[in-house]
Order: C-alpha cells, then sequence, then structure tokens
C-alpha cells in the first residue's frame, strides 16, 4: 500500500499522540542543526578557514538540500511522512557523526558529512511539514507555527548546551557524536505516532493528489511567489544560525561563549513568538502580521549590525529572531491550504525556501571578506523588502478558508 492510499480518519487520541510525534520531529531537527551550528566557530578556528572559506564550507549543506527537495514530494507521496522521517533522522546522525570526524580531520570529510546533512535535513523538513498540515486540519485549528515553535525550542536546546560545551571545553567531537546517537535513535521512536497522510475525510472520499500535483505546483505562480516570500524569510533565519555567534565574536570583539549566547538568544525570541502565533495570526491574519513582523526584523538587524556595542547587539538579535519567527511556518500554511495538493506545494515552497541556505552562507562569506560580516549581514534587509512587497500571495485560493482550517 502506498501513502496516497486512503485510510480510515483517525480517532482522537490518535491525532492528540500525532501532534506529540509531530512536535517530536521538529524539536529533533532543530535541536540536530543548532547543536552544529553552535560549533561552527570552534570548527573554523580548528581547520583555519576565513570568512569566505567557511561560507563555501556551509554551502555543502545547502547544495545536499537542494538535491533533496524537489524529489521530497514524489518521496513522501510513494512512503509517507512517517517513514520518510524516520529514515531522515538516521541519515542524519550518520552525518553530524561524519561532520564531528571532519571538524577533526579535516575540510573534505566535514563537507562530505554536511553534504549528507542537507540532504537529510531537506526531505525531513518537507515531510514534517506536511505531517504538520494534516495534523493542523484534523484538530481544525491553526497550530503550524507552534510546530515551528518545536523547531525553534530544538534549536534553542541543541544552542543552549552548544554553549556549555564550548564553556566545559567538551570538543565538538564528542559533543556531535553525543547529538548523532541521540537523534538517531529518539525521532525515529517517537515518529512512530504519525497519521497517515490521506485518509478518508467522513464522505467516503480520500483526499487524493493527483498523480502529477509535485510536478504541476512548479507552474503555479501563487505556489512560486509563496516560495520567494519562503525565501527571504529563510535567508534571514539562515544568515542568522551561521552567522551571528561569528559576526559577535569578529565584529563585536566578544569571546566564543558570548557568540553562541547570542545565537541563543536569537532563537529563545523565534521560539516565543511562534509559540504565541496562532493567536497572533488570528487577531491579525497573515498578511497584515508578517509585513508588520519583517519591519521588525530589519529593525533587529540595523541594530545588531550598527549598534557598535555587545547590549545593543544582543537587544538586535532579539528583534531579528522575533521578526523573522512565522515567515517559514506561514508560508507552509499557505502552501498546505489545499489538503489534496499539500504535499506537492510544499515540496515545491521549501524547495525554493532553501535557495536562501544555497546562496546564503557563501555571498555573507564572500561579502564579510571584503566589508566584514556585520556589514554584509545588511543584505537580508533587502530580500524582507522584497517579502514584504509579495506578501499578498499567502492569502488562500477562493472557497479555501485560512490555514486550511
Amino acid at each position: 500500500m502506498t501513502a496516497t492510499d486512503a485510510r480510515p480518519a483517525p480517532s482522537g487520541s490518535q491525532v492528540q499522540a500525532a501532534t506529540r510525534a509531530t512536535y517530536a520531529a521538529f524539536i529533533g531537527s532543530g535541536f540536530a542543526f543548532a547543536s552544529w551550528a553552535s560549533r561552527i566557530p570552534q570548527v573554523r578556528s580548528h581547520l583555519d578557514l576565513g570568512p569566505s572559506e567557511l561560507g563555501l564550507v556551509l554551502l555543502s549543506i545547502a547544495a545536499g538540500s537542494v538535491v533533496a527537495l524537489p524529489a521530497s514530494g514524489p518521496l513522501i507521496a510513494r512512503f509517507g511522512s512517517r517513514r520518510t522521517v524516520t529514515s531522515m533522522a538516521v541519515l542524519l546522525a550518520v552525518a553530524v557523526a561524519l561532520v564531528a570526524a571532519g571538524s577533526q580531520v579535516g575540510v573534505l570529510l566535514l563537507v562530505g558529512g554536511l553534504f549528507l546533512m542537507g540532504v537529510a535535513n531537506g526531505a525531513w523538513d518537507v515531510a514534517m511539514n506536511v505531517q504538520a498540515a494534516v495534523v493542523e486540519r484534523l484538530l481544525g485549528k491553526a497550530v503550524m507555527s507552534r510546530f515551528h515553535a518545536g523547531f525553534s525550542l530544538g534549536t534553542v536546546v541543541g544552542a543552549g548546551v552548544g554553549a556549555a560545551m564550548v564553556a566545559l571545553d567538551v570538543s565538538v567531537l564528542a559533543h556531535l557524536l553525543a547529538v548523532a546517537v541521540l537523534v538517531g535513535v529518539a525521532v525515529p521512536l517517537a515518529v512512530r505516532s504519525f497519521v497517515p497522510d490521506v485518509h478518508d475525510d467522513g464522505t467516503g472520499e480520500a483526499a487524493q493528489a493527483p498523480r502529477d500535483s509535485a510536478l504541476r505546483a512548479w507552474r503555479e505562480p501563487r505556489t512560486l511567489l509563496i516560495g520567494v516570500f519562503v525565501l527571504a524569510f529563510a535567508f534571514a533565519e539562515g544568515a542568522a544560525n551561521d552567522w551571528i555567534s561569528v559576526a559577535l565574536i569578529d565584529g563585536h570583539d566578544t569571546s566564543a561563549v558570548v557568540g553562541t549566547l547570542g545565537y541563543a538568544v536569537f532563537l529563545v525570541a523565534m521560539t516565543a513568538v511562534r509559540w504565541v502565533g496562532p493567536a497572533l495570526l488570528e487577531r491579525w491574519g497573515r498578511v497584515p502580521l508578517v509585513r508588520a513582523l519583517a519591519v521588525l526584523s530589519v529593525a533587529g538587524l540595523l541594530l545588531f549590525v550598527f549598534g557598535g556595542h555587545p547590549a545593543v547587539a544582543f537587544a538586535g538579535a532579539l528583534l531579528w529572531g522575533a521578526g523573522t519567527s512565522l515567515g517559514f511556518p506561514v508560508g507552509m500554511s499557505a502552501a498546505a491550504d489545499d489538503p489534496a495538493r499539500s504535499a506537492g506545494r510544499v515540496s515545491v515552497v521549501a524547495s525554493i525556501g532553501y535557495c536562501a541556505f544555497l546562496g546564503g552562507p557563501p555571498l555573507i562569506g564572500i561579502l564579510g571578506q571584503s566589508v566584514g560580516v556585520l556589514q554584509a549581514l545588511t543584505v537580508v534587509a533587502v530580500l524582507l523588502a522584497v517579502a514584504t512587497a509579495i506578501a499578498g500571495a499567502l492569502r488562500p485560493p477562493p472557497g479555501l478558508p485560512e490555514n486550511g482550517v
């Protein structure tokens, strides 16, 4: 039986179990990524990488994601989100172990591990968003941003543990090997409670996507615009993930521990706003809210870059994180407005969004080599202005309620 075969509608207890499992998938993904990101400054120093060289190394994550993302829609349609997340969690554990070894052995092994991490992250990301959209519809509530808050919570924990590992002088190798084991075991166990991606809607008809929906979605103007919108916010988020710690250390002359804590401040702000996102969306609606948050993000970015003092930079990181928080989850909800085509459209939007992770690290690194990492980060503001202009694409198509519920 393929993932497109309809199953009976899940019971209430099954939906609640699937909700918890979906949180676990998001938390595990965020924890794994932030565990790596929190150790970037130490890996850079150990391997003696300059800003442009580090940018090119980080490019390998994006390259892996871009390879995986276009295939993720058909993959999930064939095997389902549960099997996809399970297999990608195991692959990511292997990748993190390779990254841990590469941080000690050399750049080639590090790049190989990061490429596999990108592959695993890309398919895992789409699959868990597809399951989140299914659970959101079954609950009848717009809770997508809370699942993404789970991702952010995972990144906060990952960054906090990373800061502790730096302070305790634990090696990158030991730290990341422990993360690999934890993720590779815990996540596959947790996601066993996922519900089928397709089920009988109570009328005897399955909410089944056309076979060519993943390819057709690439020709839909609204889907492409949502993808560009998500790209801008993903760039803003990804730039913070990759460069906040380095920018605080190099640009504001802080210690490695303070640099990692600055990254954690960004993540805490993002997590908090994502958790209250459903209430904000209900009050203000998608388009006005994300436009206001884009402005807040730009204000925080400018404080971070031009504040001139680490304390001001921390305040800027706080606003940057809060403002960037809802762009990605709201874009995913908008892509999943029509349940029959959600897998293909989420795959397309995620693929475009991950182009930010392809272009972002080398662009910031190359610019940083010339003008400094802090000043290079100002390119984020340009993309957020574009996102503000095209945010109207997030409105649901005629006949569909906002948030797809």
